[in-house]
């Protein structure tokens, strides 16, 4: 007599064994940590340490948003020398439309320059 299984008992399955396989390394290293590793709190182990030298003041600075925004225009002008250096190796075995391609998305690119220039954004106030 065969044996009539729920279509769900394999995504049961798979789901337990997911979260295992994810628990497992926590747990382990839990149990590690608690044997090995006992705590040692102090003056020393609680104090704030960054690059071997005392910490002044607080550490909760404010920042201007020129700042992102100028790492933003970085981020897209470097990804755009990413696209257009196998452009330029290649440009020699390469079909019109593909160079047509290229200055469509080099004047994108460019109109977004002088879009960020007339807005500000490169200049530091």
């Amino acid at each position: 007599m065969p044996v009539d299984y729920s279509p769900y008992l394999f995504i049961v399955v798979m789901l337990v064994g997911a979260v295992g396989f994810a628990l497992a390394p926590l747990g382990l290293a839990w149990l590690w940590a608690k044997k090995y590793s006992p705590r040692k709190p102090g003056p020393g182990k609680n104090a704030i340490y960054e690059c071997g030298l005392e910490s002044k003041g607080d550490a909760w600075m404010q920042f201007k948003s020129e700042y992102y925004l100028y790492a933003l225009i970085f981020l897209i002008f470097d990804v755009e020398t990413i696209f257009v250096l196998p452009f330029a190796v290649a440009f020699g075995g390469l079909a019109p439309g593909a160079c047509v391609a290229m200055m469509i998305f080099l004047l994108l690119l460019v109109e977004g320059l002088v879009w960020a220039w007339q807005k500000g954004v490169l200049t530091w106030s």
